[in-house]
């Protein structure tokens, strides 16, 4: 809906594209699987009798991923922490993904357990080497972007909080970009939350992939900062001392500077909180807010 004639056509043109990557792959659709947010997603049989994901990612909307880049992420990590890249159709915007299991935030792992996984995972991704010709955006492309974003959403949306909470959001963007460098900069995913870390069920102990990556090279604190805005719930009471011990476990667990982390988690809880708004979950994204309104106090 929010795409217009371009997300009809796409909807109109889907059952169409499946069928044609059905015969160029050799696979076949089973059932389409729900919790996407960006893309129609189903379960396949592989020629060899196997089981994978179809994954179709529906054109461009500012604020999501940009598929090319998650290609170029898929293809650097090549399986390691991040979901394995079967084949790729640049043309339909559609990937074949390895069959992951259960989403980590459906196991049953207490929100400490949770975040030690999502960190370790992450570790494994921070450590890869990037090319030298990625093309992915660097940390001065996303603050560039965020700084456009934030208050240009915010005036669309009508003002859905104070200017005084995007202008801080503006200052530690600029405090990210003083002290961003390609020597600290690594592969980070961008949305590494609960529900984008599944299952690998080919080991024999708990172990998991993150899937959707961003694609993007910015310091570590970066991903953390998704971290900070998550479980909105166990935040709302009391936001500023859940979201200091919040803060000082990131940083315990993976010796990330804690200024960097709660920077960070300010700038992505209003840029969500915003874009949360303008699609249509209201609730959620003046929860956001309210938890930002409270850590600008600091």
């Amino acid at each position: 809906m929010s795409l217009g004639v371009k997300g009809e056509y796409w909807l109109r043109d889907l059952g169409e594209i499946i069928q044609l990557l059905e015969h160029k792959w050799k696979i076949r659709t089973c059932k389409s699987l729900n919790g996407g947010t960006e893309a129609f997603v189903a379960e396949v049989t592989k020629e060899d009798g196997g089981k994978a994901i179809l994954k179709l990612t529906m054109p461009h909307v500012e604020g999501n991923s940009v598929f090319e880049q998650e290609i170029v992420a898929l293809k650097i990590t090549d399986g390691d922490g991040y979901v394995r890249l079967l084949k790729y159709d640049m043309d339909h915007r559609a990937v074949l993904l390895e069959k992951l299991g259960l989403p980590l935030k459906d196991v049953g792992y207490s929100m400490e357990t949770q975040i030690e996984i999502i960190c370790s995972t992450l570790k494994k991704s921070w450590a890869k080497p990037i090319p030298k010709d990625h093309k992915l955006q660097s940390s001065k492309d996303i603050i560039n972007w965020f700084s456009n974003f934030i208050p240009e959403i915010w005036a669309e949306l009508n003002s859905p909080c104070s200017r005084q909470l995007i202008d801080k959001a503006l200052v530690f963007l600029e405090s990210r970009l003083s002290n961003s460098s390609k020597e600290t900069s690594v592969l980070v995913h961008g949305d590494a939350h609960s529900g984008n870390i599944l299952q690998d069920m080919t080991e024999s102990q708990p172990s998991f992939k993150l899937i959707d990556p961003d694609g993007l090279v910015a310091e570590p604190a970066y991903d953390l900062g998704v971290l900070m805005r998550e479980w909105l719930d166990g935040l709302t009471n009391n936001p500023l001392e859940n979201g200091r011990k919040r803060c000082l476990l990131l940083s315990e667990i993976t010796g990330v500077n804690t200024q960097a982390i709660w920077e960070w988690g300010f700038i992505q809880s209003i840029s969500t909180g915003l874009f949360l708004i303008k699609i249509g979950q209201k609730e959620m994204g003046l929860q956001m807010l309210k938890v930002a309104k409270d850590w600008s106090k600091v």
